[in-house]
């Protein structure tokens, strides 16, 4: 049996750790031996690693992660059946090298890895492996390369692309994040510092000039996406290695796995999508998928005829009007076989500017099935916003402590506070219930005084009672007007899921409006009867680098394309419900 270990993630100022750290927790009874090993590379990096499994250690079936957050870093756990593997990867821990934030030499490194662990005597040539964030980063980034003696691959809330899904979304730097990972990872490789220095006294300046030199890299010299970041997202798969894929509703990562699922589905490769938690830990009385790990593991890797792969591709526990009621047990399931889900329709609601009724802005902007006759434009200040109101995938990762803290004080996540300064769009209230599952776009006509202002858009439930529930977000650099429309997805001709041009920045011309498409990510919540969709555009999230204060202003009506288009399964009839 495999399961996922209990995580330690390490507290920001505002966020947590991107990682699972702490020792793994035995799932079988039983002793089990532990040996220290050290790997060589070809790039010359001498990495620490641990094997462990059932008393006598023998050949078994291998379980390997590749972790940056030192010796304790592993974030599964193996029955008697498996060994489990650890690899500290390079410039980490007490590893040798230099930090290169899963580029280039880390996946050679993998590799090397991967070919050296299927000889070993502890290993009868069957590997599996297995990834949580940062590990799970470090697979996809290595999959264009030949992976020796793969057999099954679980990775649970990895980026696809680490620019575009966790580092700089939407051409806006994720800074704090960033920086909380560095900070981690810098502070974990100190801990063994005397491990590493004992056994090379010089490691010490290439493993701190790594850290730097990656900050550096990627935080400020590299605002675009450039050959660098190129190589540190997902460059094709040369494995077909079966790959059971884990996020969650309100992941800080929750693009990644969905991308990478719909590639190797198109490929042809085995491919499950599990959305039961990741970050964002998992509501009350599931098992974070460690019954679906196991089934898979046994399947691909065992043999096990358990029929796993003829299951729902797609799996999901959705959402049933906020996160807090969410992690408590008040959810949905909805299974598919492909995504975004077999039937699904985007539902075109117009920016308004007739009253909702509902006070949540001074505007307080409506959500139409028809566009206004006329053109009229509204504006908003974008200063920055507390991130417990705009940015759920981010704060998500404080789990149970954030929601102890929104029960004693619940104007922290309801968007009522930052909506007073922004602009808010609100459909009237659903006459039935609509579950929204999939990716998005908002559609927006906007002038900035900026020349790269970030536009950030919230989606929230809001309760009869009023208030409000933030169930997703999308943001924007005004920089990045562009798409590729051949990576784009379209439906009924309709941009649905823009994939942004990040390689090419266009600064806005002060006070001049251009169409922008925002991509938002993706959305799995049921919409109660009696409740309402709001949109809300404000300033940025404060766990984003700063940017200068704009007034930022919205075209709306008809001609103006400013609209919403919202995912929802066949079953549900958005336009119905509001008219």
């Amino acid at each position: 049996m495999v399961t996922r270990s209990r995580s330690l993630l390490v507290a920001a100022s505002t966020a947590l750790v991107l990682g699972a750290l702490g020792a793994p927790a035995h799932a079988a009874d039983g002793e089990r031996e532990t040996t220290k090993v050290r790997v060589s590379t070809s790039t010359g990096a001498s990495l620490a690693a641990a094997v462990s499994g059932a008393a006598p250690l023998q050949a078994r079936p291998t379980v390997v992660e590749f972790t940056p957050y030192g010796e304790r870093g592993a974030s599964f756990s193996v029955g008697e059946e498996y060994n489990f593997l650890t690899v500290q990867i390079r410039g980490t821990g007490d590893s040798g090298g230099g930090f290169d934030v899963l580029g280039p030499k880390t996946q050679r490194d993998v590799r090397d890895t991967l070919a050296w662990a299927c000889s070993q005597p502890w290993s009868d040539g069957r590997l599996a492996v297995v990834g949580f964030s940062a590990s799970a980063i470090t697979y996809f980034n290595s999959q264009h390369q030949e992976l020796p003696c793969v057999k099954a691959a679980v990775m649970r809330s990895g980026t696809f692309e680490l620019y575009r899904d966790l580092l700089v979304p939407g051409g806006v730097p994720n800074s704090v994040p960033g920086l909380a990972v560095l900070s981690a990872i810098g502070g974990l490789a100190l801990v063994q510092a005397d491990q590493r220095l004992s056994r090379d006294p010089l490691s010490g300046t290439e493993t701190v000039l790594g850290l730097l030199g990656s900050g550096l890299s990627a935080g400020l010299l590299n605002p675009t996406l450039n050959t660098y970041w190129k190589e540190r997202g997902f460059r094709g798969d040369a494995n077909e290695v079966p790959t059971l894929l884990i996020d969650g509703v309100f992941d800080v990562e929750p693009r990644g796995d969905y991308q990478a699922f719909q590639q190797l589905q198109a490929q042809g490769t085995p491919a499950q999508l599990l959305v039961v938690g990741a970050h964002d830990g998992a509501p009350r009385g599931t098992d974070h998928g460690a019954a679906q790990i196991d089934k898979w593991l046994d399947r691909w890797v065992l043999g096990v005829q358990n029929g796993v792969e003829d299951e729902p591709a797609v799996q999901m526990l959705v959402a049933d009007g906020g996160r807090e009621q969410f992690l408590d047990g008040q959810f949905l399931r909805y299974d598919g076989s492909s995504w975004p889900l077999p039937g699904t329709s985007w539902t075109p609601l117009s920016l308004s500017a007739k009253r909702a009724g509902t006070s949540a802005s001074p505007k307080d902007g409506s959500l139409t099935i028809e566009p206004d006759a006329t053109t009229s434009r509204q504006s908003y200040a974008a200063f920055t916003s507390l991130p417990t109101q705009v940015d759920p995938h981010t704060i998500s990762t404080l789990g149970a402590p954030l929601n102890q803290l929104t029960t004693w004080i619940p104007f922290l996540t309801d968007m009522k506070l930052t909506n007073l300064t922004g602009l808010t769009f609100t459909s009237a209230p659903l006459k039935e219930s609509v579950t929204a599952i999939g990716p998005g776009t908002l559609d927006v006509r906007l002038s900035t005084t900026g020349v790269s202002t970030p536009i950030w858009a919230v989606v929230s439930d809001v309760w009869p009672d009023g208030t409000t529930h933030p169930m997703t977000v999308g943001r924007l650099s005004s920089a990045f007007p562009g798409v590729v429309e051949e990576k784009s997805l379209y439906s009924d001709g309709n941009l649905v899921q823009p994939y942004g041009d990040y390689g090419n920045p266009r600064l806005a011309l002060p006070g001049v409006a251009r169409d922008y498409h925002v991509e938002l990510w993706p959305i799995a919540n049921r919409f109660k009867a009696g409740h309402r969709i709001q949109v809300s555009l404000v300033g940025q999230s404060a766990l984003s680098l700063p940017s200068v204060p704009a007034l930022n202003t919205v075209t709306i009506g008809k001609g103006s394309g400013s609209r919403l288009m919202l995912p929802t399964v066949p079953e549900s009839d958005l336009a119905a419900a509001l008219r």
